[in-house]
């Protein structure tokens, strides 16, 4: 196109015709960001060139042009306004408790086309792989679970859970490689088991993050009076300062959540890499006191404690230490390569389990005897998330290592505001991709021109003000049954996912596909998946025996253990209360495999000829690489 109509700035002069522009950015395989109509400085190369051309740009009157404050403020204003791609794919859809059959293919476009802005790079996914969700559930729920079972139940627990872990993350990572869609597993369990099974998973997820938000919160604030011993400031102070931390990371949109975790998860990592190979120095002698450890904790007082009950204990704080694992499959929808990216980063969930738990424990077992009076009790409250019970601390406290117990403090910290971090995303676009599917109410659906499900946002930070109950005198018995809500949250969501898997596949091969034209494909395969699902039955099956019969009730009456079972359980009646009355209401049946959408969504649909030429180039790796591509 020739450019003799443009100014100096590159922009088209006013009389040239609209109709000669794109109507809209379906034409044109550039961000809509880059037609805004702003000022650009003389001398550089303009933006616009390689896509859709803007407006003359904006010139006050007397031919002065806005201030930078200006501009930024109208930059700032536009981007809370409704992305234009968002309107040409939303389609009229029914009311939300309209009763009518459930539209599939509705529900699969809505999720396939979402307006989420791709911005995710692979070193983000990989960083939200390895450590994104690391937080209170490593640092400091671990040393609860030492307490109530002794350190071999801490690793039994953890190492079974970690299998259960490995096989769920790579049968979502098959899905989502093929189906980078919103709402992943929630819209994998609508389009592969039962669209009221969906809308429970995903209300299920939507309110396990919910509540988890304002907890990390709260956590992180309790932190700050490991210092803060002299002068203690009220805990509302702590929690408006991170709670208008984490808005603000949020107001950057998905890159803004990336890098924040790309930055936390690094913390992360480098802290336990050095804690471990601080835990082996001091195990054998190179402490300040010169002392050999060894097994000694292990021999007395023991490996064991409480017996199978204490494992069965284990069993849960596990799970709830590896709650957030799957979110690396529900940032695909916002990743700019999936293909490419998601592969390598569910392969890293093996470094995660191994290094940062199997391994840290390990040393944790070793140099903090179960006894140690300052862990976590089975008896304690919602709310002690004090750093001083971290057995990581303790360690070092006990070693009388001055300085470094402040730096794992630090960590911690750090780590609790990753996880208040990854719990407005995880909820914000869950609730986006149900009110997409018409399984949440509509507004909530709005995507603004910064790829913000903006709404969904702000109704994150809504129920994040509960919070705020810190300083509350009934905090315990409120973030009591918060947790119970989010407690078995995560079981069931790993549940969905290797059920869902199984069903794809056997859809998959029932509508005449072949395992080979899959991009990548689970390493432990459809038996992982089995192995998993088994393994999420036994763990609820063990939460539902510790919560009737605990180790140590308060009040050992029928009331008491009906209170405890629910404070330990109530996450599976709420499912039931989402699943039951929606498959009544809209007589919904499980999917069929010959009916199984297997198309809408898929990024790529011709990559049978890419695919066998990777393979063809994987064939000629030398052994070590081949090797290496396992795990990484």
């Amino acid at each position: 196109m020739p450019y003799g109509d443009r100014d100096q700035y590159g922009a088209r002069s006013s009389s040239v015709s609209a109709t000669r522009r794109p109507k809209s950015t379906f034409e044109v395989e550039v961000p809509r960001s880059h037609s805004y109509p702003y000022y650009q400085p003389p001398r550089q190369f303009p933006r616009h060139l390689h896509g859709p051309v803007p407006e003359t740009p904006v010139i006050y009157e007397e031919g002065r042009r806005p201030t930078a404050a200006a501009t930024f403020l109208r930059w700032f204003i536009d981007g809370f306004k409704r992305d234009p791609d968002a309107q040409l794919t939303i389609t009229k859809s029914t009311p939300f408790l309209d009763r009518t059959e459930f539209d599939f293919a509705g529900a699969a476009a809505a999720t396939a086309n979402s307006p989420l802005k791709r911005r995710l790079q692979g070193r983000h996914l990989q960083m939200i792989a390895i450590g994104g969700s690391i937080g209170t559930g490593l640092f400091v729920g671990s040393g609860k679970s030492l307490s109530t079972g002794g350190p071999a139940s801490v690793l039994i627990a953890f190492l079974l859970v970690g299998v259960m872990i490995y096989a769920t993350v790579h049968a979502l990572g098959e899905m989502a490689v093929l189906f980078p869609v919103a709402g992943s597993f929630s819209a994998y369990s609508t389009r592969f088991l039962d669209p009221a099974w969906g809308f429970a998973m995903g209300w299920n997820y939507a309110l396990q993050w919910l509540v988890v938000f304002p907890l990390e919160i709260v956590a992180a604030s309790v932190t700050v009076s490991y210092w803060n011993h002299s002068t203690p400031l009220s805990p509302a102070v702590w929690v408006t300062i991170f709670y208008l931390f984490i808005f603000a990371i949020n107001l950057f949109g998905v890159r803004g959540y990336g890098e924040a975790e790309f930055i936390f998860s690094i913390v992360k990592v480098v802290a336990v890499v050095g804690y471990i190979i601080l835990g082996i120095v001091l195990n054998v002698a190179g402490g300040p006191d010169g002392s050999y450890i060894g097994g000694k904790y292990w021999r007395d007082p023991g490996a064991f404690n409480h017996g199978i009950k204490g494992l069965c204990s284990c069993f849960v704080n596990a799970a709830f230490a590896f709650t957030g694992t799957e979110l690396v499959g529900l940032a695909a929808a916002e990743a700019t390569n999936p293909r490419k990216s998601l592969p390598t980063a569910v392969k890293q969930v093996f470094w995660r389990i191994a290094l940062f738990y199997i391994i840290a424990l390990t040393m944790v077992g070793l140099l903090v005897p179960y006894t140690d009076s300052h862990l976590l009790q089975a008896t304690s409250d919602a709310t002690s998330t004090e750093s001083t019970a971290s057995p990581f601390v303790i360690s070092i406290t006990n070693a009388s290592i001055t300085g470094l117990d402040s730096v794992m403090n630090a960590v911690i910290m750090v780590s609790v505001l990753s996880v208040g971090n990854s719990a407005i995303y995880g909820s914000s676009r869950t609730l986006a991709a149900l009110a997409e599917q018409n399984q949440a109410p509509r507004f909530l659906a709005y995507i603004d021109r910064r790829g913000r499900p903006i709404f969904a946002v702000l109704v994150a930070f809504a129920a994040g003000m509960l919070c705020f109950l810190a300083a509350s005198s009934h905090r315990d018995e409120a973030f009591t049954w918060m947790i119970a809500i989010s407690g078995l949250s995560a079981i069931m969501t790993w549940s969905s996912i290797c059920l869902a898997h199984i069903r794809f596949r056997r859809g998959w091969l029932a509508q005449g596909h072949s395992l080979d034209e899959l991009t990548f494909r689970s390493q432990p395969g459809v038996i992982g998946s089995y192995i998993g699902l088994v393994f999420n039955m036994l763990v609820l099956i063990a939460q539902f025996w510790i919560g009737m019969f605990p180790i140590d009730l308060p009040e050992n009456s029928l009331k008491g253990h009906i209170q405890n079972w629910f404070s330990v359980y109530l996450a599976a009646p709420i499912v039931l209360i989402f699943y039951v009355p929606y498959k009544i209401w809209f007589r919904t049946s499980i999917v069929r495999a010959k009916d199984m959408d297997l198309k809408t969504g898929r990024r790529d649909l011709d990559l049978g000829d890419l695919i066998s030429e990777e393979r063809e180039e994987r064939e000629q790796w030398p052994a070590w690489k081949k090797f290496y591509k396992i795990f990484c």
